[in-house]
């Protein structure tokens, strides 16, 4: 199935700054905050709440000049005590999302840096370990937004570790001559390849900072979670980690890829000709700048994964079908409104017309099978069942399709969700703002009209809940009840990162994800409790349509 629109792969909420982080000044504190790594010594702070944090920590040596297109190289030792209390600069990307918000200090090619706060006060607890990937669509985002921030989940005694990977062309560009220099005879998936080296700094440091290396978790959210399941997928990554997060978003027979490497090649030997450099050198030649600017031109296209016979040695969903996945509980789902009814029908009012020419349009002859599983007996309906098929088509379906898999071939557990608490009204400093197409926050001119709430909960709308950030976020009026799913979410969240089992006192109960028609699912809301799962029949529908 092709998606039309990748940029919406965005984790797009906007989160203003922290809470200040307040340094340690004296030299007794100082001895805690500093700990040896395997290339030597950083100095973090200690955060009010007596959360230990480290920022900037270098997990691979710079990607620039002869390394720009390469896979992640070791980073070199250092002798003095490296200061660890700021954040890295991010990966190079344009400012597509106006509403994220970062705490990093600009872009650069010199992104390959990871953040860890930990509760632990030696390097002997053995304590959980969370890796989060942030989402962007893969061409934004960073380790340093606030609504990543890990101070929240090491209050609840897991080390949590954020980390930078590359994007765009920086992170995914594929050419016929990286190929050819590559002692893997393979080209693109930079960005994957970061997050696997960061995987591996944790096994070899994680400890020092009090984290189990046998207990490591890896999440994420949008490209993020596309990325867990990418992890899960590659021999290269698969025996680092011991549970997976998926929050909206897969691997798993998506139009964002992974292409087939000639396919990328061919795009970059295209995108290299058009900025008039004929040779590998010639393009490595450019400035970072350039080649960004270049990637935000008219008709440029997206830097897709490649199939290069090493990160991915074949399709993620025949990976899957054969069982040759990582074999790890996980933890997976998606939001009730991923996106609107306008990434079906356009400018078009909703309406039964509407629509259902909007499904003949897509579907053809298969039209009927859609319009009885989306159904559309008046305007209100077809709305409805526009929003809902837009949403499956951009994200749902995806992520259904690697549960659902992997439930089947892995023997583990799964435990599916469904997000659908509703963000509150906006607070009344942000005026006129509404909520963007993918969860962010778009500023109207005073006499635009102000959109209509969001029924459900949007795309990317779930990430401050179900890492307790919700206090980093000014721009929503957050309620009682708002906070009441963050602690539900979250003790889930991190009860499965502690044990691999969502399930603990005080909390509904989540049962495992059972196989067909009898499968349960946790809607997560005001009321959060485990329903019978009625959107099989779609997805496998849905399903049938992948390839047509």
């Amino acid at each position: 199935m092709k998606l039309l629109i990748l940029l919406s792969l965005l984790a797009a909420g906007a989160a203003p700054a922290a809470r200040a982080q307040t340094p340690t000044s004296t030299r007794m504190a100082a001895a805690p905050t500093q700990v040896q790594t395997a290339n030597g010594m950083l100095e973090g702070q200690t955060t009010t709440t007596g959360i230990r944090a480290f920022k900037g920590v270098p997990f691979a040596a710079p990607p620039v000049g002869e390394r720009r297109w390469k896979a992640p190289q070791p980073v070199a030792n250092w002798t003095n005590v490296r200061p660890a209390k700021e954040f890295g600069p991010r990966a190079m990307q344009l400012p597509l999302f106006g509403d994220m918000n970062f705490r990093s200090n600009g872009v650069s090619e010199d992104c390959l840096y990871l953040n860890v706060w930990t509760p632990a006060k030696s390097g002997q607890e053995k304590l959980p370990v969370l890796v989060y990937f942030y989402g962007g669509g893969f061409v934004a985002g960073d380790g340093s937004e606030p609504r990543y921030d890990g101070e929240s989940m090491a209050r609840r005694g897991i080390v949590a570790v954020t980390v930078n990977y590359r994007l765009g062309v920086f992170g995914f560009l594929a050419h016929p001559e990286l190929t050819q220099e590559s002692p893997d005879h393979a080209s693109g998936n930079y960005g994957f390849l970061d997050q696997s080296a960061a995987l591996r700094w944790v096994q070899q440091n994680i400890a020092a900072f009090g984290g189990d290396p046998r207990q490591v978790t890896i999440a994420g959210e949008s490209a993020g979670s596309m990325s867990v399941s990418a992890q899960m997928i590659s021999p290269l990554s698969k025996t680092l980690f011991a549970r997976a997060i998926g929050e909206s978003g897969s691997m798993l027979n998506t139009g964002f890829g992974p292409i087939p490497l000639s396919q990328g090649e061919q795009a970059g030997v295209a995108f290299a000709s058009s900025l008039g450099a004929s040779s590998l050198a010639a393009l490595r030649a450019l400035p970072a700048q350039q080649l960004l600017e270049a990637t935000g031109k008219p008709g440029t296209p997206r830097f897709a994964p490649t199939l290069d016979g090493y990160f991915f040695p074949k399709l993620p969903v025949a990976t899957f079908a054969a069982g040759e996945q990582a074999r790890v509980p996980l933890l997976v789902g998606w939001n009730s409104q991923e996106m609107s009814h306008q990434f079906l029908l356009g400018n078009e009012k909703p309406t039964v017309a509407s629509y259902t020419q909007a499904v003949q349009k897509l579907y053809g002859e298969r039209a009927a099978e859609i319009l009885k599983l989306y159904p559309a007996a008046n305007d209100a309906q077809a709305e409805q069942s526009a929003t809902a098929l837009a949403g499956d088509r951009f994200i749902a379906y995806s992520t259904w399709k690697w549960a659902d898999m992997h439930a089947q071939t892995s023997g583990q557990p799964v435990y599916r969700y469904l997000y659908a608490r509703p963000r509150p009204a906006m607070t009344p400093e942000m005026g006129n703002a509404t909520a963007g197409l993918a969860g962010g926050v778009v500023k109207q001119a005073p006499s635009a009209p102000k959109a209509p709430p969001a029924t459900g909960a949007v795309h990317s709308a779930e990430i401050e809940y179900a890492l307790g950030n919700l206090g980093t976020n000014k721009v929503y009026a957050w309620t009682p009840e708002d906070y009441k799913v963050s602690q539900t979410m979250q003790s889930y969240f991190a009860n499965f990162i502690k044990t691999g089992n969502p399930n603990g006192k005080g909390l509904p109960t989540w049962p495992a994800l059972g196989k067909g028609s009898g499968a349960q699912v946790l809607r997560l809301d005001v009321q959060t409790k485990a329903e019978p799962d009625q959107t099989r029949p779609r997805y496998l529908l849905l399903d049938q349509q992948v390839g047509k």
